[in-house]
């Protein structure tokens, strides 16, 4: 399976907040954001981890470099890293997903912090039963712009909205795709379009079947409190 982690963002509200470092290397437990998620790439049998950060901070591609050298804790990291700024999420999406063409993958933001047990299932059923993919989904709400999922009662996707006043769930940041969703990024650069919900707007428009898999509870990490919040959340 290869992973992909979007981690181009430049972490302004954290900035403002007083946290110095750049958000990829922000700790959780002792561990910074970034080593979290390839750390459980890892024991997810990742083949392959492609990341793309930005070019303003450099303290990320040093140490992106330095996990291609040394590795993590002693454990190789099959590593690709892209650096460039992009205007949005989805355009950073589209730069790395030339590197995602030969099967199935994983990607999320770099600050989605969630169970690894229920990551593990996640990933071995979108292995076990395939589809187009399997968007992860919260009922936890504590995001100031959440996307709201709209499902049906096997919870298939029908749609993603701005505001929902009967939708359970909203998008966690988790996608699991087949190669074939790079052809529906690819329709909405060429629109122009930018933001990851406007690819997820696009998957369901063309027909794609999205399966929703729910999550207890995945936090984001916008905020210095959040790190806080995060903290306590995996320490229980």
């Amino acid at each position: 399976m290869r992973y992909a982690i979007i981690a181009a963002g430049e972490g302004s509200r954290l900035a403002s907040e007083g946290i110095e470092q750049p958000k990829p290397l922000v700790e959780i437990g002792g561990e910074c954001l970034i080593d979290r998620l390839i750390r459980i790439f890892l024991d997810n049998d990742a083949e392959e981890i492609v990341v793309i950060c930005n070019d303003h901070t450099s303290q990320v591609a040093r140490h992106l470099v330095q996990l291609q050298r040394d590795g993590l804790r002693g454990r190789p990291v099959p590593l690709r890293f892209v650096v460039k700024s992009t205007p949005s999420s989805m355009h950073s999406f589209f730069e790395i997903s030339k590197f995602l063409t030969e099967g199935p993958f994983v990607l999320t933001t770099v600050d989605t912090i969630f169970r690894e047990d229920e990551f593990a299932d996640f990933v071995e059923t979108f292995i076990r039963r395939g589809g187009d993919g399997w968007m992860g989904v919260t009922d936890f709400i504590d995001d100031e712009r959440p996307l709201y999922v709209q499902t049906d009662a096997a919870m298939n996707i029908t749609g993603f909205l701005d505001e929902c006043q009967h939708c359970r769930y909203i998008s966690a940041g988790i996608y699991a795709l087949q190669p074939s969703a790079i052809y529906t990024l690819n329709n909405c650069i060429a629109r122009s379009e930018s933001r990851m919900r406007n690819f997820q707007r696009a998957l369901v428009a063309e027909g794609r079947h999205l399966k929703a898999w729910a999550f207890s509870k995945v936090l984001d990490i916008d905020h210095a409190a959040d790190i806080r919040k995060a903290e306590e959340y995996i320490k229980n």
